[in-house]
């Protein structure tokens, strides 16, 4: 991992309360709750501890990683470049080996969590993409990406993997939530979280459109970081 990933990370880690967190299965139900028994008992048990915490105000989990590839059609440049006028929230870095750093912490406001991903540029600042889960809408779960723009997500479990899927997008104005045509949407989203071993899981961030086909395809491993992390 890059210096400048190591410096984010123990600043992040500085800001955990003695102790770190209280045990590894805080009883969060809000991720299980979306899913039926048999599908939360089918998934491996790091996977459901790591979706079973809850963090108390001022507490943040940290993972840290490395993206192992990175593929862009040249519609996908298009739209991870276009996208930057709404927060940039598709990856734009491609290099093997890049260290990313991700950090979640509570939304007191809205019930949810914050998520802030950043990912280690070789050459000048790190790119950061921000957003944040609510447990709300018609599927029970929506991530946000700023600008008022969101999308509803499902959660399904397959081969032992935890799956989330878009359906559907929306912007709110004027406390309307309002869909997005199809035409104004990148096409289907799915993010899967995948138990690797050794305390590691492995990402994965596929982007499909119905007529470009695939436009954007990332993997990238992480592992939870220790909450005192030394020099």
């Amino acid at each position: 991992m890059g210096q400048e990933a190591r410096a984010i990370v123990r600043a992040a880690g500085a800001c955990l309360p003695a102790g770190g967190l209280a045990s590894e299965d805080l009883g969060d139900l809000r991720f299980r709750a979306l899913m039926t028994e048999a599908q939360w008992a089918a998934l491996p048990l790091p996977i459901r501890r790591r979706f079973s915490k809850q963090l108390a105000a001022g507490e943040t989990i940290i993972y840290v990683g490395e993206v192992l590839g990175t593929r862009m059609t040249s519609a996908g440049r298009l739209l991870a470049e276009a996208a930057r006028l709404i927060g940039s929230p598709f990856p734009r870095i491609k290099s093997p080996g890049t260290a990313c750093v991700v950090a979640v912490t509570e939304d007191r406001a809205t019930g949810g969590q914050n998520w802030t991903r950043l990912y280690v540029r070789r050459h000048g600042f790190p790119q950061i993409i921000h957003s944040r889960k609510r447990f709300a809408g018609p599927t029970g779960l929506e991530e946000c990406i700023g600008f008022r723009i969101g999308m509803a997500l499902t959660i399904t479990v397959s081969d032992e993997a935890l799956v989330f899927r878009s359906a559907g997008y929306f912007v709110t104005l004027f406390g309307r939530r309002l869909p997005l045509p199809a035409w104004a949407t990148p096409g289907s989203l799915t993010v899967t979280h995948v138990e690797a071993g050794d305390g590691r899981f492995m990402f994965t961030l596929d982007v499909v459109h119905p007529m470009f086909g695939a436009l954007i395809s990332q993997k990238a491993v992480f592992r939870e970081a220790a909450p005192d992390l030394g020099g």
